[in-house]
């Protein structure tokens, strides 16, 4: 009973998250523009990108794998702002 319930719950939260997603309001800059920013900033692999809703804004997220570290680049979606640029530290812990 209680995987039935974790497994309603993963779901939910799934379809909940598709559709805010589907409600995003569409970027003034491109997922392509977005990444080559993050790139600039921190040289390495992209190992997660998604277009998400955090603190009140529409942005893209990048977690870039670098040598030794994961970098956080968080660019804003209408304008292009950074508005995250830390280390995750030496794994991604999102």
């Amino acid at each position: 009973m209680r995987k039935i319930v974790i497994a309603s719950v993963i779901v939910s939260l799934s379809m909940a998250s598709a559709a805010l997603a589907a409600n995003a309001p569409k970027p003034t800059i491109s997922m392509a523009h977005a990444r080559a920013m993050a790139l600039k900033l921190a040289p390495g692999r992209i190992i997660s990108s998604e277009y998400e809703k955090e603190g009140g804004i529409w942005r893209y997220s990048f977690d870039i794998q670098q040598t030794g570290n994961v970098q956080e680049i968080g660019i804003d979606g209408r304008t292009g702002r950074v508005v995250e640029n830390k280390s995750e530290g030496k794994v991604d812990h999102d």
